[in-house]
């Protein structure tokens, strides 16, 4: 995990994206998995990015297959966004960083800054 981005586990899935104030990108990613080694750079510079505005979390497949069973996830890499505790947008295979990008921005939180 990069410092930007956490690890979901079945333990703390329902509290850090369920219940998160900040839409969530999930990351379902394996280790045998080379798409999802090629796409892993651009989640954390997608997380780094979008610091304040959206939580990046990540699921090992492999470790935690019962979340991949709740949402119906069988392709790899494969890219959820989770707001108000709900899926609202999915994102399968490896995406060049823009056009994720593209499909995340109507789900941002407004950047607030503080005087």
């Amino acid at each position: 995990m990069s410092k930007v981005t956490f690890e979901i586990t079945a333990q703390n899935f329902d509290e850090q994206v369920l219940r998160s104030a900040l839409p969530v990108l999930v990351d379902f990613w394996a280790e045998w998995c080379p798409p999802c080694k090629m796409l892993a750079p651009y989640v954390d510079a997608i997380a780094a990015k979008y610091q304040g505005r959206l939580s990046v979390g990540k699921v090992d497949v492999d470790t935690f297959p019962q979340i991949t069973e709740w949402y119906d996830v069988y392709g790899f890499p494969t890219l959820m966004v989770f707001q108000n505790g709900q899926p609202v947008q999915r994102m399968l295979g490896f995406q060049p960083q823009g056009r994720i990008e593209t499909q995340l921005i109507p789900y941002l939180q407004p950047l607030v800054t503080e005087y």
